[in-house]
């Protein structure tokens, strides 16, 4: 699936078509450059699974936990928006116990998921969004 984003005016859009597609899936990885708009996207998607809170970059939280008051049934309704750019080891990931996010139900957003590839679970689905000449993004989703 490819959702195309032309401007920030539609990335709402771009996210309602996103959150029709999750499914049963739970942890998502997403991968672009620096400037791609991953959290921006992310912004986007969580605001319409009705995270009420502030959403900001966990840059240097490394994990933002959200509610989602629609999807009570989802785990506790709990979202958790992941940054691993500052990683510098995987065992600082070991360390913050990834397992009990990455396998507890809840949905888990993903940012730099290459630094930590060999954690990833293995039905974590793969997202890349991509900058194209015309400055329009990419969402592209196997």
């Amino acid at each position: 699936m490819q959702i195309d984003i032309k401007d920030l005016g539609s990335i709402r859009q771009a996210a309602q078509q996103f959150v029709s597609q999750i499914g049963q899936h739970t942890v998502f990885a997403f991968y672009g450059k620096m400037g791609a708009g991953k959290t921006t996207f992310i912004k986007a998607v969580c605001e319409e699974l009705g995270v009420e809170d502030v959403i900001t970059s966990p840059t240097f939280a490394i994990v933002n936990e959200y509610s989602l008051p629609l999807q009570p049934e989802s785990n506790g309704g709990r979202l958790f928006h992941f940054d691993f750019y500052r990683i510098k080891r995987l065992e600082e990931v070991y360390d913050m116990g990834y397992e009990d996010y990455f396998y507890s139900g809840a949905l888990c957003f993903i940012e730099w998921p290459e630094l930590i590839e060999p954690l990833l679970p293995d039905d974590a689905v793969r997202v890349t969004i991509s900058e194209q000449p015309d400055g329009t993004r990419t969402v592209s989703i196997p």
